[in-house]
């Protein structure tokens, strides 16, 4: 995907002169910049190609009035962080951006055909064009990478060179110059040929580089590169190997989300008055203490009373998982999902709330028997939510949803208290499934073989890209798990018809655990159009029932049936079974698991065995 170019900027006296000598290279959605083009990802900007810059240049770069603070206290607690930024907004009046640097440096010259650095073309000042031929540079069209998340330029000299000085790693020894041209005769790597002017080395195609023991052959490792910080970061000890990519794959760069939901008792303010406080705060286990804190805190009138500090060090303590030992980072994070599902069965009613609060959840006034027959319960009204959604790292080579934290690369080079993120507003539906239905229909033989083939796909993919299986998140899939992704993807195909909204504008938070079952469908956009009740009104019993049962009936049937609801695997891994774009997946901003572990057999069950379909009773009553 390339960012548009930016737009010309305004002169006179609505202009905003750059608060840089820095041109300007394009323009992305400040949503991107968490997403799509954070923080280490490449990005390209017509014909040529950059990385993101690290916090530490933002810290410097992103003003205040550009790049404002967000608080959201539970997730900056899980993150270790004092508070979140929005990424600077491309547009006219913006003074500075997001911060680029030229990578890969590796160019080629279609013209005369040199491969080199950059700069030795001898450019014009601002333009990217070859000194002699003054045609367009090519950025190299492959780079290096390791779990680890290091990122290099790939070793031409050496992969030339290696029938003559294989594991030698001195380049431009021999004298020559590296040339690179392209027979035309396929798209294939073997019509890419790489030769060097010093004779020594005979001309050879890029084949083979992809191998995953292509550059270890030429005993070659990482050396810890991280370009996205500048030349000042000093190369960390890495060693791992080294694998050969596309510049545009998505395996460059995969963005680790951390998300949370705003309830209370932290949703009813924008900021966090006692900021960078709380660590001290917990200290004190009498109210005592923390009066005294707090009076040598704020020499002025406190901005919260004595007895609301309490009750937010209360609710801090209450969201601690039970561990005797400290808990990991998963856990932490599974128990702040435990609480938003909690108080999203709970509720928060609006009457009883402030006009400040931005969480609102309510019970819906019709019958809820209608929904019993469908295992339906407990469906909830979210008339007002808000969302934060943090950048908390990124990940090379590996599924950013399953890996470690040792493969995470952080953002900055420095330790950080602020993070990028996003807040979204809108409004939701949450629903859960009966416990005693979906636990007899769990235990079945039928569905557990089912989902088992799935678990043993998604775990043998894991391993298989890991160099240290051993280190491998176990994978998720369960039967309940399948089974609240599913129903969450056909309902929101089904509402975007039924409540105007694109089912790219719609998201899902799937709440699937052993004392957990249920999904939130929710809008996921950042303006004021994700609150305008189309999609709460779905949530009323008579006409959920109505939606859940047409649903159901229309993945039934898939335009790609027989071969969808037959197919053994499907999906990349064959990590899917009766899954395809043809009826249950989503844009991927709309699923939580990059639209994997899907299988609408577990709710309708399948011609030779329908008893597998949760829903069968609504096929065959």
């Amino acid at each position: 995907m390339t960012p548009p170019p930016a737009r010309r900027r305004r002169t006179g006296a609505s202009g905003t002169a750059p608060a840089h000598n820095f041109p300007r290279r394009g323009a992305v959605r400040r949503a991107q910049a968490i997403t799509t083009y954070g923080i280490g990802s490449l990005i390209a900007v017509d014909h040529e190609s950059f990385i993101v810059s690290g916090l530490d240049e933002a810290e410097q770069s992103w003003s205040r009035d550009e790049s404002p603070r967000i608080y959201e206290r539970r997730l900056a607690r899980l993150l270790d962080v004092d508070y979140f930024r929005l990424p600077p907004a491309s547009d006219d009046t913006s003074r500075d951006g997001l911060r680029v640097r030229r990578f890969p440096l590796m160019h080629s010259c279609p013209e005369c055909n040199d491969l080199q650095r950059h700069r030795d073309f001898n450019p014009p000042a601002g333009r990217s064009v070859c000194g002699t031929c003054e045609v367009d540079l090519v950025p190299s069209r492959f780079v290096v990478a390791c779990e680890a998340g290091h990122l290099g330029e790939f070793p031409y000299w050496q992969w030339v060179h290696r029938s003559t000085v294989r594991g030698a790693t001195t380049v431009g020894q021999c004298g020559g110059k590296l040339k690179m041209r392209t027979t035309g005769r396929t798209s294939s790597l073997r019509s890419i040929l790489v030769s060097c002017t010093c004779g020594q080395a005979p001309e050879v195609s890029m084949e083979g580089s992809f191998r995953r023991q292509a550059l270890k052959d030429l005993g070659l490792k990482c050396r810890g590169t991280r370009p996205w910080l500048g030349s000042s970061a000093p190369a960390q000890e890495c060693g791992l190997s080294l694998r050969t990519l596309q510049r545009g794959s998505s395996a460059v760069w995969q963005p680790v989300l951390k998300s949370a939901l705003s309830i209370p008792p932290w949703s009813n303010r924008r900021e966090d008055p006692l900021a960078g406080h709380w660590v001290k705060l917990r200290k004190y286990d009498d109210r005592a203490g923390v009066a005294i804190y707090l009076d040598a805190l704020f020499d002025d009138e406190w901005p919260i009373s004595l007895d609301e500090v309490m009750a937010l060090l209360a609710a801090e303590r209450e969201e601690d998982p039970d561990s005797e030992s400290a808990p990991t980072f998963d856990h932490r994070y599974r128990a702040l999902r435990n609480m938003e599902y909690e108080r999203l069965r709970s509720g928060n009613d609006e009457s009883e709330q402030s006009r400040d609060e931005q969480f609102v959840c309510e019970t819906p006034l019709g019958d809820q028997s209608v929904l019993d027959p469908l295992g339906v319960t407990g469906p909830m009204l979210v008339k007002k939510l808000r969302e934060v959604r943090a950048l908390k790292a990124f990940t090379r080579l590996v599924d950013a949803e399953s890996t470690t934290d040792a493969k995470e690369m952080s953002l900055s080079e420095q330790p950080m208290r602020w993070l990028p993120a996003m807040e979204v507003q809108g409004e939701g539906v949450f629903l859960r499934l009966a416990e005693d239905r979906l636990g007899a229909w769990e235990k079945t033989r039928a569905v557990a073989a089912r989902v088992e083939r799935m678990h043993t796909a998604h775990q043998r993919l894991l391993e298989e890209r890991a160099d240290d299986p051993s280190r491998v998140v176990p994978s998720p899939a369960t039967p309940r798990m399948v089974l609240l992704h599913t129903l969450a993807h056909v309902l929101i195909n089904e509402w975007s018809l039924e409540a105007g909204y694109p089912a790219a504008a719609l998201r899902e938070r799937l709440y699937a655990a052993d004392d957990m079952a249920g999904v939130l469908v929710y809008t996921a956009t950042s303006d004021s159009a994700g609150s305008l009740g189309g999609l709460v009104a779905q949530g009323e019993p008579e006409v959920l029932a109505r939606t859940v049962r047409s649903a159901v009936r229309r993945a039934e049937w898939c335009s790609s049936d027989p071969l969808c609801m037959e197919t053994e695997a499907s999906g990349a891994g064959g990590i899917n079974l009766a899954a395809c774009h043809a009826c249950v997946m989503l844009p991927e901003t709309s699923c939580e698991h990059n639209n994997v572990l899907l299988d609408r057999a577990l709710l309708v069950g399948t011609p030779e065995d329908p008893a597998v379909g949760f829903f069968a009773d609504i096929l065959n009553p």
